[in-house]
């Protein structure tokens, strides 16, 4: 493109302060021709290593997009967690408060994905990470635009959530499958609840499920549904953004870069319509190519994909 495309009306700003706080893992990631249907030796075609984990993968979405990402995170003093921090900073997230731990262990992921793009994910969580997030700055979330958080450390969703809604900043949940009281004490204090499938049914069933997640006094309700887009519900109506056609290369990190996308759009003062849309075109332009990280968009492409008469 010859030059930066406008600001959809109604956005503030095109580099909004985004807090992203959670999870943060190194991925192991092996290609293969087709996912492996039974146990037994089964030959990659290629192999790399390289940060993942829902909030950490939001927070670099949010800086490639554009965004000022700050990433508030725990992990251990170890090989992992050094290569994680080093990444991101690469990457252009502020990672001042991602704290290394002494004695404790790193999440790390093995990650299989097939020529179709499909993926199969192995997760360790980490060990003896604090819980404790009193270190946390929370008086800094005054000058974000939004904080988004994942359930893999409640304890520090809880309290950036809580302080948020004190301070009147947005926050936007990446509710992936955790056990119900970790939604339980978390809905309350979230504005942009966003599941996956999986974790919509497991936590709120068939019936009326989006419903049933606004009753915990979300604004936003909204479940991804992979190649059908994203459904929401708002203000008693039922919404639906499709999701865009695209030639699918990998889809691992898509969801994480809804997420960042989606957080960044809120914290420029966009509505959840646009949210939405903005977030749909970034997720379905990293699916186009290989690598969790590798394939985020920049604004331009983004905003080119969702709008392209603009």
């Amino acid at each position: 493109m010859s030059g930066p495309v406008s600001l959809p009306s109604g956005w503030r700003s095109r580099d909004p302060v985004v807090i992203c706080l959670g999870l943060t893992a190194l991925d192991h990631i092996w290609t293969l021709d087709s996912l492996p249907g039974s146990a037994g030796k089964h030959r990659a075609a290629s192999f790399e290593s390289a940060g993942g984990g829902m909030a950490a993968t939001a927070a670099v979405a949010v800086a490639l997009l554009g965004g000022r990402a700050r990433f508030w995170g725990r992990a251990g003093e170890d090989a992992a967690g050094l290569a994680m921090r080093r990444e991101m900073a690469l990457e252009g997230v502020d990672v001042t408060q991602f704290r290394l731990f002494k004695g404790a262990q790193s999440s790390v992921s093995g990650v299989l994905v097939d020529t179709q793009g499909e993926r199969l994910i192995v997760n360790f969580r980490g060990a003896d990470l604090p819980a404790d997030p009193g270190w946390l700055p929370v008086e800094d979330i005054a000058g974000a635009g939004a904080v988004l958080a994942d359930p893999r450390w409640p304890e520090g969703a809880a309290h950036a959530f809580a302080a948020a809604r004190r301070l009147g900043v947005p926050t936007i949940l990446d509710a992936d499958v955790a056990e119900p009281e970790v939604f339980e004490r978390l809905l309350p204090l979230t504005d942009h609840a966003i599941f996956s499938t999986q974790a919509l049914a497991g936590f709120a069933g068939s019936d009326r499920p989006l419903e049933t997640v606004a009753r915990y006094g979300c604004a936003i309700a909204a479940v991804t549904c992979g190649g059908d887009g994203v459904r929401w519900f708002e203000r008693g109506r039922h919404h639906h953004q499709p999701a865009f056609q695209v030639p699918v290369v990998d889809t691992t990190g898509a969801g994480d870069v809804f997420h960042g996308a989606w957080a960044m759009a809120v914290a420029a003062g966009a509505g959840a319509a646009d949210a939405a849309g903005f977030a749909a075109a970034a997720a379905a332009l990293k699916c186009t190519r290989p690598n969790g990280r590798a394939g985020i968009p920049d604004f331009n492409e983004t905003m080119t994909l969702w709008r392209p008469d603009r």
